[in-house]
């Protein structure tokens, strides 16, 4: 009797299902397709392979979620389970990170919502003396502007020691500091940069020696977003005893260098007849002219003949502007060009000085003395630019992008007083996408798109590509390339055409690091949006002593 019932029981209970695993097995092999396609596409642009890389993810994830929750036949306790554990994980997530921005090659970063940073402050800080000491040691430390005493990447100073294992450079001081792209300019012991603090861009003056905050000077504006971060991108410049800076906003100061104080101040959006009707923490600017400028000003103030120029994308004639450096009036305005995000600099062709801005249209050069264009060279292909030309001997000149774009060379001619830029070659082999390039011995050295490479200067041909540093910025030494990895390490190669060769490295900071290093004498100042470190870089010892 009991036997019947089970067998009636057995057969009239509905028939348990085999899970569906075909679907599953499609959208893995579907995935692993994608990714080969996508990495087989080259690597001409590395920013596009990781977004569709990332899609690919993110597509996938929600095709297998949705089959194990609504088509798999899983028991309904192991899709709860399944449910369960994705929303768990994702309040878990959420409640640990908070977005920060993305890296170079636009990957998502996260930080811990609890991180908190205490900035240096000016309170309790004796005021130092206006006048520079004439026997301090340091008195003669000078890296006065961006890239360089020349912008140009080519520091000098010592030759500097390879083995940084066997002689470890020495920290001085490494703190917390306001968010900013923004570089160091170094004038005896003071150190210069830009913060942002809260709502106030800020100019903030450094003892290089202790990190000691000497001075800080504030004003009204904020830039934010979340692909470009946050804080001021423009590199002050420091001459004859005076501070200039350029805030993502577009205010332009001329501060006193021993005591902050402020000189005069100029709204250069203003002066350029740009409107300024979008909120400041999107993208600090607005109108039709300033689309481009939708990542903030990024222009170090150059300084020529008495006068500070920066890039302010006008039209009418107001695309690059002059100031008197003492009085902070309007010298002189010119080109028409939408403003990009490279800076200005200074550059002999033919016998004649002439002004470099590698502007949005393409590059322009602008007579010193009125500020009249030139000449030009356009090359609009709707990607930042951000890189600084590069000039070679011959009246040659090397103008570089990212996102695949590649490096041109132009030659410049002169016939009769008048200019002319035309193309000599096209290079795919060195993508600056916001680095910028050193020419040495013949070749150009950088980071091609994140990694480091060495192209010569005849055809632009690849002489070799290795190392992965990431979006980072260089500096030349002697025969030695400094680069500022990404990552927060400081990297030593030999400047060789022939073969990559690392010397030697050491970690310097935490996180994502954009700023361009300070190297002045043996000191090296570093920093990123997070913080900002000094070191003192060991020395070559001379050969005789190195032999014995």
């Amino acid at each position: 009797m009991s036997r019947r019932f089970a067998m009636e029981t057995e057969q009239n209970s509905p028939t348990k299902r085999p899970t569906r695993w075909w679907p599953a097995v499609v959208i893995l092999i579907s995935f692993f397709l994608a990714l080969i396609v996508i990495r087989s596409t080259g690597d001409d642009n590395q920013q596009f392979q990781v977004l569709w890389t990332l899609s690919a993810i993110l597509i996938s994830t929600i095709l297998l979620v949705s089959w194990a929750l609504f088509l798999s036949r899983l028991a309904k306790r192991i899709r709860l389970v399944i449910l369960g554990g994705l929303v768990g994980a994702g309040v878990l997530f959420g409640t640990c990170f908070r977005f920060s921005q993305f890296s170079g090659n636009m990957v998502p970063l996260f930080e811990w919502r609890w991180a908190k940073r205490t900035l240096p402050t000016t309170e309790g800080q004796p005021i130092e003396p206006s006048a520079e000491p004439s026997l301090d040691p340091l008195a003669r430390l000078s890296f006065p502007q961006f890239l360089g005493p020349s912008r140009d990447c080519h520091v000098p100073g010592p030759e500097l020691a390879d083995d940084w294992d066997a002689e470890p450079p020495k920290s001085l001081w490494r703190q917390p500091i306001g968010a900013a792209w923004s570089g160091f300019a170094i004038a005896g012991h003071r150190a210069v940069t830009q913060e942002q603090r809260d709502e106030l861009e800020a100019v903030a003056c450094y003892d290089i020696r202790t990190g000691t905050l000497l001075w800080l000077h504030t004003y009204p504006g904020r830039y934010k977003t979340a692909i470009a971060g946050e804080g001021p991108r423009a590199t002050p410049t420091i001459h004859d005893g005076r501070v200039y800076a350029l805030g993502a906003t577009g205010t332009l100061n001329c501060l006193d260098l021993p005591t902050g104080k402020p000189v005069w101040q100029r709204i250069i959006p203003a002066d350029a007849g740009l409107k300024l009707d979008a909120p400041v923490d999107q993208s600090g600017l607005s109108g039709n002219r300033n689309k481009s400028k939708e990542w903030g000003y990024a222009s170090s103030p150059l300084i020529v003949n008495g006068r500070v120029v920066v890039s302010a994308g006008g039209e009418d004639g107001r695309s690059l502007l002059a100031y008197d450096t003492t009085t902070g009036e309007p010298a002189w305005t010119g080109g028409d060009s939408r403003a990009g995000y490279s800076s200005a600099r200074l550059a002999k062709l033919h016998g004649e000085s002439q002004i470099l801005i590698f502007n949005q249209n393409g590059l322009a050069a602008h007579a010193p003395g009125d500020g009249s264009v030139q000449w030009e060279f356009e090359w609009d292909v709707g990607y930042p630019h951000v890189s600084m030309p590069v000039t070679l001997p011959g009246n040659r000149i090397l103008v570089s992008l990212g996102y695949g774009q590649g490096s041109k060379l132009l030659q410049v001619d002169a016939d009769d007083g008048r200019f002319s830029a035309s193309e000599l070659w096209k290079s795919i082999r060195m993508k600056a996408k916001f680095t910028n390039l050193v020419f040495h011995n013949g070749h150009f050295f950088g980071l091609d798109d994140g990694m480091f490479a060495c192209i010569d200067a005849e055809r632009g041909r690849r002489k070799w590509k290795d190392g992965r540093y990431g979006h980072g910025q260089i500096l030349l030494r002697g025969g030695h390339i400094l680069v500022m990895a990404e990552n927060g390490d400081v990297v030593l190669l030999e400047a060789n055409p022939e073969r990559h060769v690392e010397l030697t490295r050491f970690a310097a900071l935490d996180g994502k690091t954009w700023n361009p290093p300070a190297l002045a004498n043996d000191y090296l100042l570093v920093r990123n949006h997070r913080e900002a470190a000094c070191y003192r870089l060991p020395s070559a010892k001379p050969a005789e002593s190195a032999a014995q």
